[in-house]
């Protein structure tokens, strides 16, 4: 298993300053959240990327649903390339709850598939470079021969973990399609509950069945659990999900956003270290 944090708030500088702290610290990943307006991601990442040689870097999601894939593409091509090769991206359709229907955002949760699907075929697509045409029912694009960002350093592609509804068949298959799951329980009645190690097991199992793409894949585990003072215990939390099929780790302290010190709660518990299981 590999460990990450995503970082619950600060700007660009945080970004640089704390990515440099869990590099020493021996975390595997950093990560950001793509917001709807507020702190640029790219920008944050670009400047962690400047101040870190090793662990991997990435956003922990980018709502792709709402973004010009062109974009979206370019930038990750470039931070890829400034980084040698260190980004991953995981996507979905984001929480509409954060601004989406006040900046004018799609919020119908069909619609917002489609784009992503489609989105998730011209960002690959633009990534093996020209000439790339798509003809989908929200987008087109033609051929073209002006100067164009330059291929990932990563191939056959920058890593992309998609969220998956589970168990949703529609929703499974696309995260299938990449190189990484973002697992999301949702009940009958489409509201989202409760991970643990049992479902992470059931998905494990599923995707041995149902993925047919060749290379690793990654099951990643979200928590905010662990107690950076005691390792042995840390290592207890986390054990379950990794003999459950988890791969990756990913730590937050949510709970700290908008907390008076809050970023020093951040930086104390990069400073202790991932909770590695022996």
């Amino acid at each position: 298993m590999r460990y990450g944090f995503v970082l619950p708030e600060g700007n660009a500088r945080d970004a640089a300053e704390l990515a440099a702290v869990a590099e020493v610290a021996g975390w595997d990943g950093f990560f950001v959240w793509e917001p709807v307006w507020g702190v640029d991601a790219w920008v944050a990442l670009a400047a962690a990327a400047m101040r870190t040689e090793r662990i991997r870097l990435g956003t922990l999601l980018s709502p792709l649903s709402r973004m010009r894939p062109w974009d979206f593409a370019a930038k990750a091509a470039t931070l890829d390339d400034l980084s040698g090769g260190r980004l991953i991206v995981s996507v979905g359709l984001g929480a509409p709850d954060s601004g989406f229907a006040a900046l004018g955002e799609e919020t119908d949760r069909v619609a917002r598939a489609e784009l992503l699907d489609e989105a998730l075929d011209i960002v690959t697509g633009l990534w093996r470079g020209q000439p790339f045409a798509y003809r989908g029912k929200h987008y087109t694009i033609e051929p073209f021969d002006r100067i164009v960002a330059p291929p990932p350093v990563q191939q056959p592609r920058i890593p992309i973990w998609v969220v998956g509804a589970w168990p949703r068949p529609k929703s499974m298959a696309r995260a299938l399609r990449y190189d990484g799951l973002l697992p999301y329980p949702m009940a009958a009645d489409g509201s989202g509950h409760e991970n643990s190690p049992d479902l992470v097991h059931e998905m494990t199992a599923y995707v041995a069945t149902h993925r047919t793409g060749a290379g690793p894949y990654d099951i990643v585990v979200e928590g905010e659990d662990t107690p950076g003072d005691d390792p042995a215990r840390a290592a207890a939390i986390v054990r379950p999900w990794a003999e459950a099929g988890g791969t990756w780790w990913i730590e937050s302290r949510w709970s700290a956003r908008g907390t008076p010190g809050g970023l020093d709660v951040v930086r104390e518990r990069l400073a202790q270290g991932p909770p590695r299981i022996d």
